[in-house]
């Protein structure tokens, strides 16, 4: 009897360890993919190192970052746009660790969130740090050192990603700061240099630049966020630079070094050879993000990755190893949040022998700016190159009623459709609200749509939305209000 109970209970210690899905991180697409999987009725394991679940963008990317944009929009309303609207505030304050308490508490909420998502859907919640030690094999390294290895009849790899550098610079999280850095600065600094002009270095300028930092861009190219389409990308660099934002193009950052508590940066103009230095109180490197993979075992294990360090997956998410998948950050495609669920979601229903399917052509992008900045499907550089012949379509904000009234009229709409089949093939818009407004464009690109459905759909007024049934009919050189 003893033998017999003996021997069940080490059997279930043993299948507490196997699982049908065993999933490498827990950011958006890693929890999303777990939660899926558990839906499909598939016993599913997540891994995580950090403390607490939701990845670089729950903890230190997307939600804190717009937390903080949406309160330093705030103090600058008040600050400096209030009185001549007839709100008249006097003695406005920053309170900069109140302001921080408030992001932190938004944070700890979400990630809190996504641990209940977990226990409704019976996720086992693996803390340390995962490695792949055979092709059904996890094993995982608690932060004491302890390892427990783990079975898996399918691993997913979504270890997302980590911030770049240059060569020489010692990012130090106190004066040359990452992303991560510049979202917890116990102070305003008074100058604050950005390398880099994308997505990341944009929002983190306008936070500080908000908070009263003098705010210096430097850009390796000649214009800001790379892979835009140019339109925008040269509306956004005026817009930016009117609200005091400085940026030294074409540069080329040669050197970054501290001395005592403050950082000297030393550039070159590409084009004049010109050499200039800039003293600073911090300097965020912000020159995108690479593939968190080193910890995995994959050379070991013969997963092929690419001169990226990107791991190479087939249509169906499948590395070289065919049990073995891998999404979001750390395959090819744009670094987003809302890209790698989709992913997650996908990669689930593939595993449970469904039909998983992204459509790469209908990711919306967006900069959380104010203006805010959307864009979705091929630029209209992009067409030229692939000699697609289109029609376009822009209408300004400046003419839109409701943008008007709330005196948010910088910016414009583009419609970029075929010139014979008159389906949209990409829309880029800078203005307010455009983060939530593309989605319509994404359902109706999702859908197939013409310029002309957008046209004749009925759009109520008075919306910052008419601008994009304005645009549509520009695309027909139709405009009513411009």
């Amino acid at each position: 009897m003893f033998r017999r109970t003996t021997q069940a209970v080490f059997r279930s210690l043993k299948m507490s360890k196997v699982f049908d899905v065993i999933v490498i991180g827990a950011g958006p697409g890693g929890y999303v993919c777990a939660i899926r999987s558990a839906q499909l009725g598939m016993k599913t394991a997540c891994v995580e190192s950090r403390k607490t679940l939701g990845g670089t963008c729950l903890n230190v990317g997307c939600i804190p970052s717009k937390s903080l944009l949406n309160l330093s929009e705030y103090y600058y309303k008040a600050q400096k746009e209030f009185n001549s609207l007839g709100i008249e505030a006097e003695n406005i304050k920053l309170n900069l660790s109140k302001m921080m308490k408030n992001k932190n508490k938004s944070v700890l909420a979400l990630t809190r969130g996504v641990e209940y998502l977990f226990k409704k859907n019976k996720i086992t919640h693996i803390k340390g740090v995962g490695s792949i030690t055979s092709q059904n094999e996890v094993t995982v390294t608690e932060q004491s050192g302890k390892k427990n290895i783990y079975q898996a009849k399918n691993i997913v790899i979504s270890s997302g990603s980590n911030p770049a550098s240059l060569p020489e610079i010692k990012i130090d999280e106190n004066v040359i700061v990452s992303s991560t850095g510049a979202l917890s600065f116990d102070s305003i600094p008074k100058e604050l240099v950005i390398i880099g002009g994308g997505y990341i270095g944009l929002e983190m300028g306008s936070i500080w630049k908000r908070l009263g930092s003098n705010v210096t861009v430097i850009e390796f190219l000649d214009h800001i966020i790379p892979g835009m389409d140019h339109d925008i990308s040269k509306e956004f660099l005026k817009i930016l630079k009117k609200q005091g934002i400085n940026f030294k193009l074409n540069s080329k950052v040669t050197s970054v070094n501290k001395v005592k508590e403050q950082a000297v940066v030393d550039l070159t103009n590409s084009k004049t050879s010109e050499r200039e230095r800039i003293q600073a109180d911090k300097v965020l490197v912000a020159i995108g993000r690479k593939p968190n993979i080193d910890l995995l075992n994959l050379k070991k294990m013969n997963i092929k990755i690419d001169h990226q360090d990107r791991i190479q997956i087939d249509k169906k998410f499948q590395t070289s190893k065919k049990n073995i998948f891998a999404i979001g950050d750390v395959i090819a495609g744009p670094m987003l949040a809302h890209k790698a669920e989709e992913e997650g979601i996908a990669v689930a229903e593939i595993i449970a022998g469904q039909a998983g399917h992204v459509n790469y052509d209908v990711i919306p992008g967006v900069i959380y700016t104010s203006p805010e900045v959307a864009t979705i499907g091929k630029t209209e550089e992009q067409l030229k190159k692939e000699n697609i012949k289109f029609k376009i379509g822009k209408f300004p904000f400046l003419a839109n009623s409701r943008a008007k009234v709330n005196n948010e009229t910088e910016g414009f709409v583009k419609i970029i459709a075929d010139e014979k089949t008159d389906k949209i093939l990409g829309v880029h818009m800078i203005g307010p609200h455009v983060g939530n407004m593309i989605a319509e464009i994404a359902i109706a690109m999702e859908f197939g749509a013409s310029s002309e459905d957008i046209a004749r759909t009925c759009h109520a007024h008075p919306t910052h939305t008419e601008a994009i049934k304005e645009a549509a009919l520009a695309v027909d050189k139709r405009p009513i209000h411009f």
